[in-house]
């Protein structure tokens, strides 16, 4: 396939000739370029199973993707401190362009990138393989340098809505646990999409006194979201650096919350930029990664009775209200409604045994029939998404949690 892909200069010539009639031209034909390629691996993302399930936060999708191993979240932050050997360093860098591959790295050949300036700085726009959604692409930075939130990264968030106003754009969080599948490599996530979080309300207004231009309010999500709307980004980007400087150093001992323990730092945020109309807007989630013996995966993260569902990172994916489960549920809930139907005992299977606790919870609640039970199961797995996100949430949407976030925003 790689004969057959032109060069790089060529379609990055094609790009900006279509970004001159207009930037949705512009990705259009590129999203298109990259199925036509079969870097965007069609076939594969045809066979994840996908759903959306009604929740009190509204319509969270939900998929079951058979193309990526489930990883743990150890795995992930060791990978994250570990230093680059080998050529690329990593899946993100560069020079993975028309990568002919090796046995533990997949070929590339019929990757293409285009460069893109973000606040002056160098960073590519790529579409991922995997599809997670709509026009799911990946912008990455030029250098192999470490994912790391701060004032230039909200900035350069909303340049990048500015010149693809019909695209969302958000960046994981920067530590372990709290953040995405890859640290080592400074790259946002973006595409043209609307997730369930950016549906969500506005649920109470907070007064920024600094930043008068700016309308700002929590939203109504299982997570602790702060959003802020306005015509001036540089207003948007002051307002989120003192939120973010705020939440960096803040500590409530009674609400569990730590800025940082035996000098190890844990508060970070999970920023997403969009446009609505023509303002511009971000939403800010607060985010902490400190772990106990009680919860060594993190206290902000899925609690044990949901590793069965899910136990990886709560990233900017999920964050933003779609589920990336493991491919092994596909074949755990097939022989869990087998079973079921079969009355036959749930902790007999080693597919199943792990699920019968929940199960056992909510089969007594239905008239549980052939052709009801798979809707059924996706709906109760949609459920555990969203206690999954609460989870995540450093306040919880208890009286106690709302005046804990309250007390916080009452500092910035």
């Amino acid at each position: 396939m790689g004969i057959l892909t032109p060069n790089p200069s060529v379609v990055r010539r094609q790009f900006w000739d279509k970004y001159s009639i207009s930037p949705k031209t512009a990705t259009d034909f590129y999203y298109q370029f990259s199925q036509a390629t079969n870097y965007i691996r069609k076939d594969r993302i045809a066979k994840d199973e996908k759903w959306t399930a009604n929740t009190e936060f509204g319509e969270m999708d939900i998929t079951i993707n058979l193309s990526k191993p489930e990883k743990d979240p150890r795995d992930i932050a060791k990978a994250g401190k570990a230093k680059k050997s080998g050529y690329p360093s990593c899946l993100l860098c560069k020079e993975n362009e028309g990568y002919a591959g090796h046995i533990s790295h997949p070929a590339r050949q019929n990757h293409r990138i285009i460069p893109i300036t973000l606040c002056g700085e160098q960073y590519n726009l790529q579409y991922s393989p995997y599809v997670y959604y709509n026009e799911h692409c990946i912008v990455f930075n030029d250098r192999h340098i470490p994912m790391k939130i701060n004032k230039a990264v909200f900035a350069k968030l909303l340049d990048f809505v500015k010149q693809f106003p019909h695209y969302i754009v958000g960046s994981n969080a920067d530590l372990p646990i709290v953040g995405g599948s890859i640290l080592s490599h400074d790259h946002f996530q973006g595409g043209e999409y609307e997730f369930a979080m950016a549906k969500a309300p506005y649920e109470t207004e907070i007064s920024l006194k600094e930043f008068p231009d700016i309308h700002a309010g929590t939203v109504k999500w299982p997570m602790s979201v702060i959003r802020l709307q306005g015509n001036n980004t540089e207003s948007l980007v002051g307002a989120a650096d003192r939120i973010l400087s705020c939440w960096r150093e803040y500590t409530d001992e009674k609400a569990f919350i730590f800025s940082e323990t035996q000098g190890v730092s844990h508060n970070t945020i999970t920023p997403i930029a969009r446009k609505r109309g023509d303002l511009f807007e971000l939403d800010l989630v607060l985010r902490n990664n400190i772990t106990t013996e009680e919860f060594p995966l993190g206290v902000y993260h899925p609690h044990p009775e949901y590793y069965h569902i899910k136990k990886e990172n709560i990233g900017l994916i999920e964050v933003m209200g779609l589920a990336v489960l493991p491919a092994r549920l596909q074949m755990e809930m097939a022989e869990l409604e087998r079973r079921i139907l079969q009355n036959e005992d749930l902790r007999e299977s080693y597919l199943t045994k792990t699920h019968a606790d929940w199960a056992e919870k909510w089969l007594p609640n239905y008239e549980i029939t052939e052709e009801n039970l798979h809707a059924i199961v996706q709906k109760e797995i949609g459920f555990v998404f969203a206690k999954v996100l609460e989870c995540a949430g450093v306040y919880k949407r208890t009286p106690e949690g709302q005046a804990a976030f309250k007390k916080f925003l009452e500092c910035i």
